[in-house]
């Protein structure tokens, strides 16, 4: 998509700045697109301020709102002081100017350490987009908040309903691999200038995102994943599972398709646990479903028609050409029953029913004219170009 290329070009620049960051990077671009809320999770000194920072540099017009909670934080420091001339005629409100009710992307580190003081207007605000100044309920602008905590929250401490509020969560650590530290270690500070959109261009990347075509087959394997979830004893509430609708549809978008495609299922491995000891067999489970069995069926069928057409062309004999016809019909038969079952593989499938078809006329061909493989050009052009025919994925 040729509108989406000013997003991938700050994809490029932020994954180029920050080394082993990619999902990390992706999860902030799918929360702004999907206007959802996300969690990273790891100590101090990796990068999560600095990537929330540059991220924001690429939006024009865009406001942020930081800060650092503690146990003392008061609904001051986050929403804004009372207004002493509203108080003076009766009124309860307060000044949000510069403060989280009046910003587009919220940064809260060390977020469970907020107390229950700030904690109630926090979940309305994040769930609602609604802050309640006053006696009047005040729309906010906000499209992520991004939380950053250096543990998760301890049970009992009242945080379950927070905590569930970030639908994307990620663990953070320092750098694994050492040619990647030295790279950070060797990296210009002063960079190249980050590639920008503006905050309206923003909004019509998140429209597009609402547009992005979910096929029955995506809505088949969620359910699928729900069931064996629920097996371990894992249960994602619905509202979890109806809101990592909008995540897919984000992630699909960030690939450049207007569709969802099984393999976009991956990202829920970020989604759909509840907590840390049952991350591991999330992931299994998403991305045992996230496998494209479509794609792999297409390669098969592939490399069946190829070997069959193969045999046509050196065999040179009727029996093997009669053999092949039959079954490259089969073939194509298989492929018009994936097409109609598996929409959001509809290209590739296109593509290699194309290519199956050109072989099995190729086959019909000889049948009819035994000589033609041994006079066609068109032919021995085929059999050079065979071994690099493949469909576009």
């Amino acid at each position: 998509m040729k509108e989406l290329q000013k997003l991938i070009a700050i994809k490029a620049s932020l994954n180029m700045r920050f080394v082993e960051r990619e999902k990390e990077i992706e999860g902030m671009l799918i929360s702004l697109l999907a206007r959802q809320h996300m969690l990273l999770i790891g100590p101090a000194g990796t990068a999560k301020s600095a990537m929330i920072d540059e991220l924001m540099k690429s939006i024009e017009g865009a406001t942020l709102f930081q800060w650092q909670l503690t146990k003392f934080s008061t609904p001051e420091e986050l929403f804004g002081p009372l207004s002493l001339k509203d108080l003076e005629i009766g009124l309860y409100k307060r000044n949000t100017s510069k403060k989280m009710p009046e910003a587009n992307v919220a940064f809260l580190d060390e977020l469970f350490k907020a107390n229950s003081a700030v904690l109630n207007s926090l979940l309305t605000l994040m769930n609602e987009r609604l802050f309640y100044n006053g006696d009047q309920p005040m729309k906010v602008p906000l499209f992520s908040v991004i939380g950053a905590s250096n543990e998760y929250p301890e049970e009992g401490e009242g945080l379950d309903a927070l905590f569930d509020r970030f639908l994307l969560r990620y663990e953070v650590d320092y750098i694994k691999e050492q040619t990647n530290f030295l790279a950070m270690m060797k990296q210009d500070e002063q960079l190249k200038e980050v590639p920008t959109i503006t905050l309206e261009e923003l909004h019509d990347y998140q429209e597009l995102t609402e547009k992005v075509i979910i096929h029955n087959d995506i809505y088949e394997a969620l359910v699928k994943i729900r069931q064996e979830l629920s097996d371990e004893g894992i249960r994602p509430s619905d509202r979890r599972f109806k809101k990592s609708l909008r995540i897919l549809q984000a992630k699909a978008l960030l690939e450049q398709r207007g569709v969802v495609h099984t393999d976009d299922l991956v990202i829920l491995e970020n989604v759909l646990w509840k907590t840390h000891d049952q991350k591991e067999a999330t992931s299994l489970i998403v991305r045992r479903h996230a496998e494209d069995a479509v794609i792999r069926k297409l390669d098969s069928i592939q490399a069946e028609a190829v070997e069959l057409f193969t045999i046509v062309l050196q065999q040179h004999c009727v029996d093997a050409g009669v053999e092949a016809s039959q079954k490259l019909k089969a073939l194509l038969a298989d492929l018009m029953k994936l097409k109609e079952t598996h929409h959001t593989r509809e290209e590739a499938i296109e593509q290699l029913l194309s290519k199956v078809q050109l072989m099995h006329e190729e086959v019909l061909t000889f049948l009819l004219e035994p000589l033609y493989f041994d006079a066609s050009a068109k032919v021995r052009e085929f059999k050079q170009n065979m071994s690099s025919m493949n469909y576009k994925l």
